[in-house]
């Protein structure tokens, strides 16, 4: 077959799939919004009990928040806000226990009155002996949940913490408490959870259809019955390509994330006016890991009193108090650009520190560490690691007066990804030819990635790339990632045994600031950031760009970072001419 006519027949067949899910009276309104999925089928769908990518997808539309956020800030909003269930927060004088108060005026589908038994019904399943929510990570951080009245209740946390909502009372979805079976162990079981009737979102839902389709109509009492929309399918497509494809043909209304290779073609769609897109700089960073221990003596960050403990030194990579001019060398003679444009097609943005651009915590003051190979050369050299043949600017570094090493030692370290991953492997061989012009010799080595992260636990590695997600909107604390909290042999987020005792103090103050003033706490964030640059810990390289696009046909489109379908109440779509 043809690609015309197989587009052709894709058509006849979505327009019959429209048909079919659609009530008739609701297709003389806004059209139908189509996106892609090529990530299998939904396990549940229900917001206590999933968490994969496609049934979170479908949960968003068709289950209200708890709390709102702001997609011009990235911020929770304390106060009312779009479909949360909220109208606000108090926090206590000693920063444990926040009161929130419900709006009164949101009902469920079925006209139940959404109140604080809904609040109280979603904590019962998270924190549930029958551990049947994968939400049950947020028990450790909250200490109770209390109903003070139908529309008043309180979250007493563990530990005081400004990031309790992102991190943990957020993730108290409100579910409707009248369908919850007494027995909880026989929830995940019900066949409710592929057919939720009751609901109170933008759309609600209409049919799943394994392997085809889920399909959603226009919830007629939301917002006054303001939703532009006739409803919203999500349609199964083999993998990203055939999803860029049908988009390009006409067949999908929306993208979200193709694959950067594909991405020209859809710019080129967007000049050509057939298509409208959207970039920024995404939550998924890749990075640079340098060991700052003795591989070779792998211990704790902290003994059992939280005292740090001296690790000793990498014999290259010094610890976090030496080595920064070598770890800066090798920095300085990495052009970020060139691996962005050979291993993303051009589809990043650099990172001068560990905050991704979209944070509200970014310090968009601070510049990335240039591309100066000819510093990095002078900076390795007045470091003690000098060419072993002074004629030959490339040739192989060796410890000359190093103090991390013995002389002669040569400038050799094991540099390593996970296989699986294209960009990263596309990564550290540049990286690898990047240095050896400075004399810098990378072994690179790909490894299956839970192998790799066995390796990485056990700390007795030199340098490894991998990368990050935040979460949205971003928690900026560094605690598991860049203290000696999360350095842990065995089991390890801090695996490269970062330990400054500032760096842990301002995270600190930051992490528990009273009163959590946003602008105080940026302030802090700041001087975390640029002493993280100067440590260089990591080599922190780029963001990976997100990527959105609709036909134009589609009016309403109008996304933030992060945030493709905030406004999806406005969104339809016209017949294409």
């Amino acid at each position: 077959m043809n690609k015309v006519t197989r587009f052709a027949t894709l058509s006849i067949m979505l327009v019959a799939l429209v048909a079919l899910v659609l009530p008739i009276s609701a297709q003389e309104g806004g059209g139908v919004i189509i996106e892609g999925q090529a990530g299998g089928d939904p396990t549940l769908i229900n917001p206590l009990l999933s968490n994969d990518t496609t049934s979170s997808r479908v949960e968003t539309f068709i289950y209200p928040s708890l709390v709102g956020v702001d997609p011009s800030t990235a911020t929770f909003v304390n106060g009312p806000y779009e479909d949360s269930i909220v109208n606000g927060w108090e926090i206590s004088e000693d920063g444990l226990t926040y009161t929130f108060t419900l709006k009164e005026d949101m009902f469920w589908t079925d006209g139940e009155q959404i109140t604080t038994d809904d609040v109280i019904g979603s904590w019962e399943v998270i924190s549930s002996d029958a551990e049947i929510s994968p939400l049950s990570f947020i028990v450790d951080q909250i200490d109770s949940v209390e109903q003070i009245d139908d529309f008043t209740f309180s979250v007493t946390m563990t530990d005081t913490a400004c990031d309790a909502i992102g991190d943990a009372i957020a993730s108290i979805a409100p579910y409707p408490s009248h369908t919850i079976p007494e027995d909880l162990a026989t929830f995940p079981d019900q066949e409710y959870n592929l057919n939720p009737t009751v609901t109170a979102g933008v759309f609600n839902f209409s049919e799943f259809l394994p392997a085809q389709s889920i399909s959603l109509v226009a919830n007629d009492a939301y917002a006054d019955g303001e939703v532009q929309s006739d409803g919203w399918i999500y349609l199964s497509v083999p993998d990203l390509t055939v999803a860029v494809e049908r988009f390009l043909a006409g067949e999908l209304s929306v993208i979200d994330g193709p694959q950067e290779s594909a991405r020209e073609e859809i710019y080129s769609a967007a000049d050509a006016g057939e298509v409208n897109v959207y970039t920024y700089p995404g939550n998924s960073w890749d990075y640079l890991a340098f060991n700052l221990a003795d591989p070779t003596n792998p211990q704790n960050g902290y003994d059992e009193d939280g005292n740090i403990i001296d690790q000793g030194i990498h014999p290259i990579f010094g610890n976090t108090e030496t080595g920064k001019e070598v770890r800066r060398a090798l920095n300085l003679a990495l052009n970020i650009d060139e691996i962005i444009e050979g291993a993303t097609f051009g589809e990043g943005t650099r990172m001068p520190s560990y905050a991704v651009p979209s944070s509200w915590a970014y310090d968009d003051e601070l510049e990335a560490i240039p591309y100066d190979p000819e510093m990095a050369a002078e900076m390795l050299t007045e470091a003690g690691w000098v060419n072993s043949d002074p004629a030959d600017p490339t040739s192989l570094r060796i410890c000359d007066g190093c103090g991390t090493a013995d002389d002669g030692t040569e400038m050799v370290f094991n540099l390593m990804t996970n296989e699986e991953n294209a960009r990263r492997t596309a990564i550290i061989t540049i990286a690898q030819d990047q240095w050896a012009q400075i004399g810098v010799q990378a072994e690179i080595s790909t490894i299956e990635f839970f192998t790799m992260l066995d390796l990485m636990d056990a700390q007795e590695w030199d340098a490894y790339v991998l990368g990050w997600r935040n979460g949205y909107p971003d928690s900026p604390d560094m605690t598991q990632i860049l203290t000696p909290a999360g350095d842990v042999v065995g089991s390890s987020s801090n695996a490269g045994s970062y330990a400054n005792p500032e760096f842990i103090e301002l995270n600190e103050q930051a992490r528990a600031l009273p009163g959590c003033d946003i602008d105080e706490r940026s302030e802090i964030y700041h001087e975390m950031q640029r002493i993280a640059q100067e440590d260089t810990p990591y080599i922190f390289m780029f963001v990976r760009n997100g990527f959105y696009a609709t036909r134009s046909t589609v009016d309403g489109f109008d996304p933030f970072p992060s945030q493709l379908y905030w406004n999806i109440e406005t969104w339809s779509v016209r017949s294409a001419n």
